[in-house]
């Protein structure tokens, strides 16, 4: 088995933390009362997923699972604002599914070469007291730290991107027909399961004309409820348009195996049973594959199929076989690849949650946590404009309603505040 071909992964990725602003005040000789102009914090970098052409595994994230971009600087006296940090991009192979393990949801489908994909946005810069000046309040002690990076646990699951599939139950001679038709180096040999990971292809039709293969691992019964590792080799195949259907000649019965494997593509996606299949019987370089040769071309003729008879072994008619799949592929409406919009996590600031927790009371919301964090709380000014904050989202009606008291402690997040009358 090649160790290297990875198509499903687990990852944790967290995006960086905005700079903090700073608290600061013009300096100068002969001005006594400098204003405020403590410069803004830089943003922290972003986590994107991209997709790069040349990979066909997810095999550079095997053994680092834990990705986090920079955070940005600090700001500076002189209004100077501090340095964002650059975005961290993480290389993924085209047709390459992506799920958030917490919720279960899919953030994006990336399929095309280039193909962005905005996981964890990096946190904005806090804002320096040059912001905070007005008529009322000339001297600003107050700034904002920078926006917390988000962490998040995804899933990466690889679905390979072929035009044409070949599919069989094991030992039909896939592989061999692969290497056949394309510059495919698969492992052959005269046993069942020699293939553990899909193989890819490139087939040249003429000059201008290529086309991609895949040859999927052999399927059997069962396969849709996972079997034999059913799940992994079944999903490849929903990827492709056109599917290669090679019937092992030596079989004890390649039509069993036939309506078996069909069956097996149904149960798991009824959506694949409806794929265009062109069947063909294998290894008819043998005298008694020869000999059954007729009577399954009638049986499968019946069933509306026109089948071919081809040697991988010995090369016979698999141009044919491969122009026919062309053909059929030429003649399905054009593909529709829409592009997955950046992901940006959606967040209400006025949405929370009061619950009892020990002695104390634990404010839930994601928004209130994230403003927290950004609060200078050795700064009274940066106190009390979280207060009103809290005041104006109807927080503290929230938190009487369920009985808090004077004295009790109340959670946002890492943070314990003193709840007061």
């Amino acid at each position: 088995m090649d160790t290297n071909f990875i198509d499903e992964v687990e990852i944790s990725v967290r995006s960086g933390k905005g700079g903090d602003g700073m608290v600061h005040f013009r300096r100068e000789r002969f001005v006594p009362r400098g204003g405020p102009d403590g410069g803004d914090g830089g943003r922290g970098g972003t986590v994107i997923l991209e997709v790069d052409a040349s990979m066909r595994t997810l095999y550079s994230f095997r053994h680092k699972k834990r990705f986090q971009a920079q955070d940005g600087k600090p700001g500076g006296p002189s209004q100077r604002s501090g340095r964002s940090a650059a975005d961290l991009i993480l290389r993924v192979p085209p047709g390459t599914l992506v799920y958030d393990v917490i919720t279960g949801e899919t953030l994006g489908d990336l399929m095309v070469a280039g193909q962005p994909l905005e996981v964890a946005k990096g946190g904005r810069g806090g804002r320096g007291n040059q912001h905070f000046a007005n008529s009322r309040n000339q001297v600003p002690r107050i700034a904002e730290k920078g926006e917390p990076g988000q962490e998040r646990q995804l899933r990466l699951e690889l679905k390979l991107i072929a035009d044409i599939g070949i599919v069989g139950a094991p030992n039909a001679g896939k592989s061999t027909l692969l290497a056949a038709l394309t510059n495919a180096k698969p492992k052959i040999a005269a046993y069942p399961f020699t293939t553990l990971q899909p193989n890819l292809g490139v087939a040249a039709l003429d000059e201008e004309t290529s086309l991609v293969l895949a040859d999927i691992p052999g399927l059997i019964e069962g396969a849709h409820r996972g079997i034999g590792l059913g799940h992994d080799f079944l999903r490849h195949i929903q990827r492709t348009r056109v599917l290669i259907h090679l019937l092992d000649g030596l079989a004890e019965d390649p039509l069993a195996d036939f309506s078996q494997i069909n069956t097996e593509l149904a149960l798991f996606d009824p959506q694949l049973a409806d794929k265009p299949q062109i069947v063909a019987l294998n290894k008819m370089d043998l005298p008694d594959v020869q000999a059954r040769w007729p009577h399954i071309d009638k049986a499968l003729r019946k069933l509306g199929y026109i089948p071919m008879a081809i040697s991988a072994v010995s090369g016979e008619n698999v141009r044919k076989l491969l122009g026919q799949a062309a053909q059929k592929l030429a003649e399905l409406p054009e593909q529709e690849i829409s592009t997955v919009p950046v992901y940006r996590p959606a967040g209400d600031l006025g949405e929370f949650h009061v619950e009892r927790e020990g002695k104390g009371w634990r404010l839930r919301s994601a928004s209130l946590e994230r403003a927290a964090a950004m609060t200078y709380w050795e700064h009274d000014q940066s106190v009390r404009r979280f207060q009103r904050m809290l005041q104006n989202l109807g927080v503290d009606v929230a938190l009487r309603k369920e009985g808090v008291r004077e004295g009790d402690t109340v959670y946002i997040g890492e943070y314990e505040l003193e709840w007061q009358e």
